[in-house]
């Protein structure tokens, strides 16, 4: 009998949240549900897109920020 998977199950998949045991039983169902597969390949899409497009700061900006915070004195309250 083949499990019925949500996309819940699909996000733990492609994160690598999931069990070896479940990882075969995706990888199974996803053999004869044309659905689930195209569900998994959107998925994977979108967490690809997600990735590309996270944002750092510059070096400049980290140093700025960094100089500030040494030059601030903080004085106890008493």
């Amino acid at each position: 009998m083949i499990k019925t998977f949500t996309q819940d199950d699909l996000v733990r998949y492609i994160y690598e949240e999931t069990s070896e045991e479940e990882n075969a039983e995706i990888v199974s169902a996803m053999l004869f549900d044309e659905e689930l597969e195209q569900n998994y390949d959107d998925l994977k899409e979108v967490i690809s897109g997600l990735e590309a497009s996270m944002k750092e700061p510059s070096d400049k900006t980290i140093d700025t920020i960094l100089s500030y915070s040494k030059s601030y004195h903080l004085h106890s309250v008493e």
